[in-house]
């Protein structure tokens, strides 16, 4: 146990060191076993599911006395469903391929020298959340499963969710013979507690950011350690003149209102002008309670359509929301894109192939789409099961961070007595 009458930075310090041996541990672990950690972790999730929703149950009172927005409660919301799915995304980590020991590329060198080099784990990961307890489970089966020790620091609006669930997974690392510090949550809400974390350069060699643009911003700021960044997602879907009207409409408001508050929901919509089916595209949105914002063209084509700022064309909603604007063909759009998106995940709606090949050519963000909803930017839907998040970043790792995402490499070199001249 942790003794909360220490300092944040000694607490820090005291879960580092922690982190550092178990980390030990867990690299020199035999697959297998970490396997089996993860269907035993899986399994506490789904037995303790009462106690979850319990925990849960009360976060939920206490946001919505401190009134939090709809999307952040119901990121924030867990039920009988939810929890399944988040034992089950654990459980699909377990039977992901082991990346680690896998041989990226080798060649031998003209004097005979063998050189390769080797995916390893990086280490001790800080993850530093907001508001979905979810992420608890998934940051734990991943960095566990590839070799990590992590350190939790969630959202105190979730705290009591957190630790329920963080309860469960320690239950089935022990039950697998594995130490308990490979996952442990920092006990303490207290905001000093981030601080510290993000200067624990002695112990952590990787800090993961999942939130709002302040907690991101602090965390680049203020951070020692090197940085892996989910950002914003102001996703944009471009309905070309080209593109079928009946897939164009399904795939706009599923992008929109599938779940408006998942970072890859749509936040802006382009048309093309040469597409002759914008009004009936913008009244659905409307229909299915979308408040829309346009500029001068879309609020012509129906009066419920509020004007638009310049602010909106920035903004992620993480609502109802949706900003519309009319652009002329391609180049617009992807100009648009460029100068407003934040290279999260961006999609063209087209039958039109060429076109489609232009865009996903020239926009340059994490996730490109064609015919698609951006609702799919998610690592389970990208099969590499549960994720850290969706990095916007281009090192170490872009789009959805999984078990690849969590390793590092180091060269293996093999002589038979070189000596170099």
């Amino acid at each position: 146990m942790n003794d909360l009458t220490q300092t944040p930075e000694m607490l820090i310090a005291t879960m580092g060191a922690r982190a550092r041996h178990a980390a030990a541990v867990i690299a020199q672990a035999s697959d297998a076993q970490k396997a089996d950690a993860l269907r035993r972790a899986a399994q506490a999730l789904r037995d303790q599911a009462p106690a979850i929703i319990a925990a849960n149950a009360r976060d939920m009172d206490n946001a919505t006395a401190n009134g939090l927005s709809s999307a952040l409660l119901d990121r924030l919301k867990l039920n009988e469903d939810r929890i399944a799915a988040t034992a089950d995304g654990v459980a699909q980590v377990a039977a992901l391929a082991n990346p680690l020991g896998s041989v990226i590329d080798m060649s031998v060198r003209p004097n005979g020298l063998e050189l390769s080099r080797v995916r390893v784990p990086l280490g001790v990961i800080g993850i530093i959340y907001e508001s979905r307890p979810n992420v608890t489970a998934d940051a734990a089966a991943l960095c566990l499963r590839a070799g990590n020790a992590v350190i939790l620091r969630g959202g105190s609006e979730a705290k009591e969710s957190n630790r329920a669930i963080h309860a469960a997974i320690v239950e089935g690392i022990v039950a697998a013979g594995l130490p308990a510090e490979v996952v442990q949550l920092v006990p303490t809400t207290d905001r000093a507690a981030v601080g510290a974390l993000l200067k624990a350069s002695e112990f952590v060699d990787l800090i993961v950011p999942r939130g709002g643009k302040s907690l991101v911003a602090r965390v680049q700021e203020e951070a020692r350690v090197p940085v892996l960044a989910h950002l914003d997602g102001i996703n944009h879907s471009y309905v070309d003149g080209a593109a079928d009207p009946a897939m164009a409409q399904a795939l706009v408001v599923n992008a929109k209102m599938r779940r408006t508050g998942v970072c890859g929901s749509t936040e802006t919509v382009l048309i093309d002008r040469a597409y002759g089916e914008a009004p009936a595209l913008i009244a659905a949105l409307l229909d299915a309670q979308c408040e829309v914002r346009g500029d001068a063209a879309v609020q012509a084509m129906d009066s419920r359509v509020a004007a638009a700022s310049d602010e909106d064309w920035d903004t992620e909603y993480l609502d109802a929301i949706v900003s519309i604007r009319l652009v002329d063909g391609v180049d617009d759009a992807i100009a648009h894109i460029a100068a407003h998106a934040s290279h999260h995940t961006d999609a063209i709606i087209t039958e039109d192939a060429a076109t489609a090949e232009r865009f996903l050519n020239a926009v340059d963000s994490a996730i490109v789409m064609w015919n698609a909803s951006t609702q799919f930017a998610d690592g389970g839907e990208f099969g590499l099961g549960a994720e850290i998040g969706i990095s916007t970043g281009r090192l170490h790792a872009r789009g959805p961070v999984a078990l690849e995402g969590l390793t590092t490499y180091k060269w293996i070199v093999r002589g038979r007595g070189q000596t170099r001249p």
